[in-house]
């Protein structure tokens, strides 16, 4: 039986899309949640999730570090990343980043279905009105390469420099992580080398890099 996680903070937008699971799949194990910590502590603890639904603009996700984190602490989960951002270039940087599929909020319930099996399925998904317009989008060198750098690191070290980039010191990251202060330290200095960075500060602006508006919240402006 597939496992799927959805991962929005929007409890209509979750009603639909486990509705569209259960059309697409008939038994289905759903699990949500709504904010990007809850979204990573629950692959954590239930690592038989298959595929994750995920929101870009939620709780702890400011656009593509929250897919990032995914792919680097769960490789083996597939992501469809959901989003009423639905310019080429998003899309092209998020499959970039590894999603298998990218969802417009604005898509109907066959779309929702469609690509829920298709991705099941290994395939990569996209809106048929997008095919054509992110096939033209440039990747970009600059996030391909981001991208391998971040794979490279592993699930510890992506937790540390993600605390990095809220600002937090080692002991501090220590604490949250309960490790020692010299394990932070450690990962710090894998981290540095793996990114090509010096200091703890171009390190987390690694991250920052990934941030994207989010035109929901423009629009609500």
């Amino acid at each position: 039986m597939p496992s799927l996680l959805i991962a929005d903070d929007h409890p209509l937008f979750r009603a639909a899309l486990r509705q569209a699971a259960r059309d697409a799949l008939g038994e289905v194990e759903l699990f949500e949640a709504g904010t990007l910590d809850a979204v990573l502590a629950l692959l954590d603890a239930q690592p038989q999730v298959d595929l994750v639904l995920l929101d870009l603009h939620m709780p702890g996700n400011h656009g593509l570090a929250g897919l990032a984190a995914v792919r680097a602490q769960h490789p083996g989960v597939a992501v469809i990343v959901v989003s009423a951002n639905d310019d080429p270039r998003v899309v092209r940087r998020a499959l970039d980043h590894g999603a298998a599929g990218y969802l417009p909020k604005s898509a109907g319930l066959d779309d929702l279905r469609d690509a829920i099996r298709s991705v099941l399925a290994c395939e990569t998904w996209l809106p048929p009105a997008l095919r054509a317009s992110v096939g033209r989008a440039q990747s970009s060198p600059n996030d391909a390469a981001l991208a391998a750098r971040l794979a490279s690191l592993s699930p510890q070290q992506f937790r540390v420099l993600a605390l990095v980039a809220e600002g937090l010191l080692n002991k501090q990251i220590a604490d949250r992580l309960d490790v020692q202060e010299r394990t932070v330290k450690a990962h710090l200095t894998a981290i540095f080398e793996r990114l090509g960075v010096r200091n703890r500060t171009q390190a987390g602006v690694v991250l920052r890099e990934l941030e994207l508006s989010d035109p929901a919240r423009q629009i609500e402006a």
